[in-house]
């Protein structure tokens, strides 16, 4: 996805897609799940009570895990445009389709605490931040390089039993595990997946959706509050950090070795922990999960404001050629907490979280500081379990290295040049549960100062505001 103005061309906006479901053993019993057969009624009547669009599919699922196999296929579909501000105006349809095969190795074959992962994806549609809008923060977390790729093949082995230790070795995409909110999941927004900084300043993007790394990945729960998760990846998802890191493996199926080293590590609290046990006469303390997390890569990274010589890249008599540095890191602390519950109406709750990262090194990074927060309500009308409201917030801040190379290169060009700052976005969403195996998803986003102010390429001054309106629909076949 491309940056205006004087950087280099920069992947962000990368995040993870709609979680899925995989089928567990009591839904893939034979008969269960599948449309019935006696007419047009009973068919309708049977959609509202299956997890799946296709049921059993024929008995193929139930065939499939008494080999320990579970199969899962949904589509995100969503059209989304902006209706004020941006480069121009309009809206446009972007969708994605999520595969993925799991294997239990106990129920397959006999060995113990084994599961095989193997995910692909198809995207289509258009990228309406790239065409449109031109923000850090790209309007949607499904918004890639139309292909149809792997996405993740690892294996992940218990080592200890009640979980307390497993191991996981493959391809993986860190967006799944690490960084991540579960509250912030439910908005359409990128950077409430796999957030705005390492989008920004990792190389490619970092091995995040729809790209990802070979590497190990450790996770322990020494005691029942916490767990701690450490992983060691190919310092970039692509063997070449030149140009888009999408297209340098558009299928997925290289599996480069020769980067760095990106190494993170991340220590979870979470209350009441899996393991509490509560008398009857107490009540049920409110659930909450904090995160903390480091990151360091030992790839090249290139200076935001001098050239190889220590010249201002704006400088004319730059060389071009940015200064390079060795190693990148940042930190991070998420945090998700349930607030209220109605006493009434256990499913009814209100929940907060909080997710901030930044890094000291402005030299090397596109964007220093980043953070989200927001609030969901879950079952805001009665008897509508399923369904949640949601506002939410994101704010990305350019890097005083940025700052800087924009206030020399107004000096060097005499031209109208913006100091970029901050761009902040509020996003309001409401996820109505049509059937257990259907979502639809309406959606307001607002974003202030986009890119951080950056000149308008087709228009004068800078990027204008942006109201972007939107529909998303995601279907479990």
């Amino acid at each position: 996805m491309a940056l205006t103005g004087l950087c280099l061309w920069s992947p962000v906006g990368l995040a993870a897609p709609p979680p899925m479901q995989v089928p567990t053993e009591e839904q893939l019993q034979p008969g269960e799940g599948a449309p019935s057969g006696g007419g047009l009624a009973d068919y309708l009547s049977s959609l509202y009570r299956t997890n799946y669009l296709l049921g059993n599919m024929a008995g193929l699922r139930p065939f499939l895990s008494e080999y320990g196999i579970s199969f899962a296929l949904q589509e995100t579909s969503e059209v989304l445009g902006n209706a004020t501000g941006g480069v121009r105006q309009g809206f446009e349809y972007d969708g994605l389709t999520q595969m993925l095969l799991q294997m239990d190795t106990q129920r397959a074959f006999g060995w113990y605490g084994g599961t095989f992962n193997a995910s692909a994806l198809q995207i289509h549609g258009r990228n309406l931040s790239a065409d449109n809008l031109d923000t850090l923060q790209t309007a949607s977390g499904i918004e890639a390089d139309r292909a149809t790729r792997l996405w993740e093949l690892w294996y992940q082995q218990k080592l200890l039993e009640e979980d307390r230790l497993d191991v996981k070795i493959g391809q993986q995409s860190l967006d799944q595990e690490f960084m991540v909110s579960q509250n912030a999941l439910l908005f359409v927004n990128t950077m409430f997946g796999w957030p705005m900084l390492p989008s920004a300043d990792l190389p490619g993007g970092g091995p995040a959706y729809p790209l990802s790394a070979l590497g190990l990945r450790l996770r322990a729960r020494p005691v029942d509050p916490l767990t701690i998760l450490l992983g060691v990846f190919n310092g970039s998802p692509v063997a070449n950090n030149s140009g888009d890191p999408q297209q340098q493996n558009p299928s997925g199926t290289s599996f480069p070795l020769n980067g760095g080293v990106l190494a993170i590590g991340e220590l979870q609290y979470a209350y009441p922990s899996l393991g509490s046990m509560l008398y009857a006469d107490q009540a049920e303390p409110l659930a909450r999960v904090y995160k903390l997390g480091f990151w360091y890569d030992s790839e090249s990274f290139a200076d935001q404001q001098l050239d190889n010589t220590g010249l201002s890249l704006a400088n004319p008599a730059s060389t071009g050629v940015p200064l390079r540095h060795r190693g990148d890191y940042g930190i991070y602390a998420v945090a998700d907490q349930m607030e209220w519950q109605d006493p009434q109406e256990a499913d009814r709750t209100l929940n907060v979280f909080l997710r901030a990262m930044g890094t000291p090194q402005t030299d090397r990074n596109l964007v220093d500081f980043s953070l989200n927060a927001g609030l969901n309500f879950h079952e805001p009308f009665l008897h509508r379990d399923d369904d949640t409201f949601g506002i939410g917030m994101g704010y990305a801040q350019l890097s005083s290295g940025v700052q800087a190379l924009d206030r020399e290169t107004a000096f060097y060009t005499g031209a109208f040049t913006p100091v970029r700052g901050g761009e902040t976005f509020v996003e309001v969403t409401y996820q109505y549960q049509a059937a257990p195996w259907w979502q639809l998803q309406p959606d307001v986003q607002y974003v202030f100062n986009p890119g951080g102010g950056i000149v308008n390429p087709g228009g004068t001054g800078t990027v204008k505001n942006e109201l972007v309106l939107g529909l998303r629909t995601n279907i479990l076949f």
